[in-house]
């Protein structure tokens, strides 16, 4: 796809929008980029705190572990929503003023996200392999799906960059949804250990699963950080649903391409 084969056309472009995104983003913070683990660290103590400790309504194996596996595809995912939505808009000037693949501005987003994904995901793969003895033979996995996840949300985030420049209700529409898709997504308790899952509500499960397009591939990140081998389902999932975002995202841009500079 021409939309994405610019990447690497205009490579030092890209590099360039990736540093300015990048040092924006942790401009005068003391932190820096610890500040990606933070929040997931606070959210992981909190979740444990409140649903293994207090409530004690799971009871999940390395729960820790689970939490902060899920929230590090969460979190990348979300970010890369929120920042790639906004990020056409934000950088009006420079493309009223220059004519460039545009495409790179929504990408850029993303691509500053995966820093801070990239950064968890070595920790987890460290420390799930240091505490799941039987991790270390699946943890590695994780990788090329990780890839796929960076595949599946560039597609989505170029989408949805590409609508809210036509309609600008988009950002606000998505920032809405997050919080309510928080809880429909398997990040705090399995979906197979809701009560009633398996006998009751077994086909509401099954729907929630597969048409909330991040589960399967939290779930085929998460089970080999965990010493589980995913499950084919997911994989197979997960590939395909990459393909279907880049592809969407895609075809998405090209319908706005040659109107973003008067829209904007």
């Amino acid at each position: 796809m021409s939309t994405y084969a610019d990447l690497f056309r205009y490579r030092e472009l890209f590099a360039n929008l990736f540093r300015r995104d990048l040092q924006a983003k942790y401009k005068a913070s003391a932190l820096g980029l610890a500040w990606t683990l933070v929040n997931p660290l606070i959210l992981m103590g909190i979740y444990v705190l409140v649903f293994s400790l207090l409530w004690r309504v799971v009871d999940v194996p390395h729960y820790p572990l689970f939490v902060l596996a899920g929230l590090a595809v969460w979190v990348f995912f979300t970010g890369s929503l929120q920042g790639a939505s906004s990020s056409l808009l934000e950088s009006a000037p420079l493309i009223r003023k220059v004519r460039f693949p545009r495409q790179l501005v929504a990408l850029s987003a993303v691509a500053t996200q995966v820093v801070a994904f990239a950064v968890m995901l070595a920790i987890l793969i460290v420390v799930n392999a240091i505490v799941i003895p039987e991790a270390r033979d699946t943890v590695w996995l994780a990788l090329p799906l990780s890839v796929l996840v960076v595949a599946l949300v560039a597609g989505v985030a170029l989408a949805v960059a590409s609508a809210n420049v036509v309609f600008r209700d988009v950002e606000h529409i998505v920032s809405a949804l997050l919080l309510p898709w928080f809880f429909l997504t398997p990040i705090i308790v399995p979906l197979d250990s809701l009560p009633g899952a398996e006998d009751r509500y077994h086909t509401l499960v099954q729907v929630l699963r597969y048409v909330n397009f991040i589960t399967p591939p939290m779930d085929a990140v998460r089970d080999p950080l965990l010493g589980h081998v995913p499950r084919l389902v997911d994989v197979v999932y997960l590939a395909v649903a990459a393909l279907a975002a880049l592809a969407l995202g895609a075809f998405a841009f090209r319908r706005v391409d040659d109107r973003i500079a008067v829209e904007l």
